[in-house]
């Protein structure tokens, strides 16, 4: 599916769900990681994450969808839209979307740890990020500090 078909898709669900049009854009978004979907309040498009389609289907995918819808509507007829409020509550169970995004599996993301050692007693360091070494001593007995290496390590592990 690509972001004209998943534009079509929820201005078909708009129509039916909430008899109301969907004039905007709704496109795929890769980047998102933890969440399923995000409305724009500023210029009221919708991006959906991919992931939603790819591992749990066209079913999950309305869910996502409507729930999207229901802030775009609130917020376009001047009503609370935030998840805490109770129009969002109501219009959510009304419609049938979904109140959470289900859990998306983890990708393995490379971290970078940064390695110092005292020079005086040789005391190891692990950070993530680089240090200024004419700034900072060794915490244990003063002495300077002195770049080991760089590892690159896994964040996540792939569920």
């Amino acid at each position: 599916m690509d972001n004209q078909a998943l534009t079509k898709l929820v201005q078909n669900i708009s129509q039916e769900k909430f008899q109301r049009p969907f004039k905007h854009q709704a496109i795929f978004n890769s980047r998102l990681r933890t969440t399923g979907g995000r409305y724009h309040l500023a210029d009221h498009h919708i991006d959906i994450n991919p992931k939603i389609l790819t591992y749990y289907g066209q079913a999950e995918l309305i869910g996502v969808i409507i729930h999207e819808l229901c802030h775009y509507h609130l917020h376009l007829t001047g009503q609370p839209y935030q998840h805490q409020s109770q129009a969002f509550r109501r219009l959510l169970a009304q419609t049938g979307g979904s109140r959470y995004a289900p859990p998306l599996p983890k990708t393995n993301h490379q971290q970078k740890v940064e390695v110092y050692q005292c020079r005086q007693c040789q005391r190891k360091y692990f950070r993530q990020r680089k240090l200024n070494l004419d700034r900072y001593a060794c915490g244990r007995c003063g002495g300077k500090l002195t770049h080991i290496a760089t590892y690159r390590q896994s964040k996540n592990k792939v569920s």
